[in-house]
């Protein structure tokens, strides 16, 4: 009996094959394009998810084809807060609107005028990246798309829609539409109503290791495959990576390095930060929860900066940093390509070089990203106050396999950071285990368990040293930026002719 975990990223569809032994059989990645029509915006066709997860099902299939052929269970996890709106034939009426779109700002006071707790209901107060406020901002902008509106998924409820017809989504990725009663798991008629959204566009709410329904006869056919196969509810990316790594006990942390960045805390009820800027979330498994600092621009910064520099080999380039990291980039990079949410809630945030001369070369400007990120990872931090313990971290995702990461950011922190085996597969194997889980209806803790520990990755006390200096500089760079486009902004104001 095998099982096979899809994770719908932002860069890229990836998919993993795992045994009951939770052996790693097979495994694949397809890339995805991001299209950027306006500034602030980031959008993707959903169909390309879809055509993309089948090749890379198909890549896993060609890898071993005897191990697929035992597959009795899908998984799925995928990037959260999308707006995926489909008309009464299932179509995507327009491209999906992303996690990191900022278009949605005036929506945001809008939501939180009408609903003054929101964030004590739905974990969070309400920002540009959650769904409910794109679908507002859809409303005012694009009334005609918002009427022929027959459903709302999101990115991997539409990978499965497309697997078993089914309207299905779980509580993780519900809670990051910002339409979840966090407490009561369920859908906030509260917050629906506020938002102008008819509850029965929503998808039926379920607990990750649910059964959501059957792949299709005819993909079946296709793979070779003569027997059901279930698909499991998943999860949201960041849960998935939670359950990968077995982050499902009061207190379990980690760190989650991918295109975003999180800062993850596993909780066995439901406590709201209401202004801290702390995310407070439904597990995707059932009587927990979590909380979570959330940072759009996190590994993606260095691949932004490898296009621009025509470094094609990411890796590489990521290598030749480690090998020669001596001491810090002499620039400072505020990473916030984005904007930012914890801890700011700044979407107009923006990305900044500070310190370039005629000698600063591409590794300047590549490890001033990497650190950039290393610090925006440590003021996230800051806002659990003292609740983080100060002992070893794990970090999963595309970060845990570059040990230039790994050693930035344990020095970043003055922490040690752990990697774990089959944690840079990170959502995709959470998303395998919740297929087991499906499949088998084993016990949550049997199953969700804590993959080995492959390394341990000290700080180094000369690096942190000047990390703690350079840190300062790095908030104080923003501080100074921000106060600068406040005045701007009030400069324009006042020579704003009055309205007649």
């Amino acid at each position: 009996m095998n099982f096979l975990g899809i994770d719908i990223g932002t860069s890229a569809i990836k998919a993993v094959l795992v045994d009951e032994s939770e052996n790693v059989l097979a495994e694949a990645a397809v890339p995805l394009a991001t299209s950027r029509p306006q500034p602030g915006w980031s959008e993707q066709d959903p169909e390309e998810w879809w055509r993309a997860s089948e090749r890379a099902v198909n890549l896993v299939r060609a890898l071993d084809e005897r191990g697929f052929g035992e597959l009795r269970a899908i998984g799925l996890a995928g990037q959260m807060h999308g707006a995926v709106v489909l008309d009464e034939s299932d179509r995507a009426i327009r491209p999906a609107i992303l996690w990191n779109d900022r278009r949605a700002v005036a929506e945001c006071a809008e939501l939180e005028a009408a609903v003054p707790d929101i964030a004590i209901v739905a974990g969070i107060n309400a920002m540009p990246g959650f769904t409910a406020p794109k679908l507002m901002w859809l409303r005012r902008h694009e009334p005609d798309a918002f009427a022929r509106a027959r459903a709302l998924l999101l990115a991997k409820d539409y990978v499965r829609l497309r697997l078993t017809g089914e309207f299905a989504t779980d509580m993780a990725d519900g809670a990051g539409t910002l339409m979840l009663d966090e407490a009561a798991r369920g859908w906030s008629q509260l917050i629906v109503s506020a938002a102008g959204i008819d509850e029965a566009v929503l998808p039926r709410l379920l607990e990750g290791p649910s059964w959501s329904g059957m792949v299709r006869p005819e993909i079946l056919a296709g793979w070779g495959i003569d027997h059901q196969v279930v698909v499991a509810a998943g999860a949201g990316d960041v849960a998935a990576g939670a359950i990968g790594i077995g982050a499902v006990k009061e207190g379990d942390t980690f760190i989650s390095l991918g295109t975003s960045g999180q800062i993850f805390v596993a909780r066995d009820r439901y406590h709201p930060k209401p202004g801290t800027l702390i995310h407070a979330f439904a597990h995707g498994v059932p009587e927990r929860w979590f909380e979570m600092a959330a940072l759009l621009n996190g590994a993606g910064v260095v691949d932004w900066l490898a296009r621009i520099l025509r470094e094609n080999d990411i890796g590489a380039l990521l290598a030749r940093l480690e090998s020669r990291l001596r001491g810090p980039s002499p620039l400072i990079f505020l990473p916030y390509l984005a904007g930012e949410r914890t801890p700011l809630n700044d979407p107009d945030a923006r990305a900044v070089f500070a310190g370039l001369d005629q000698a600063s070369g591409r590794d300047d400007l590549a490890l001033a990203a990497v650190e950039g990120v290393a610090f925006a990872l440590r003021d996230a931090a800051m806002a659990f106050g003292g609740e983080l313990a100060g002992g070893p971290i794990a970090m999963i995702g595309g970060g845990a396999r570059s040990p230039l990461w790994m050693r930035v950011v344990a020095s970043v922190l003055g922490r040690p950071i752990l990697r774990l085996a089959g944690g840079d597969t990170g959502p995709a194997f959470g998303a395998a285990r919740l297929a087991r889980l499906a499949a088998t209806g084993e016990p949550v803790a049997a199953v969700a368990t804590q993959p080995a520990i492959v390394e341990i990755v000290d700080p180094e006390p000369a690096l942190s040293d000047v990390y703690d200096a350079r840190f300062e500089k790095f908030r104080a760079l923003y501080r100074s930026l921000k106060r600068a486009r406040s005045s701007r902004a009030a400069t324009a104001d006042r020579r704003r002719p009055a309205k007649r």
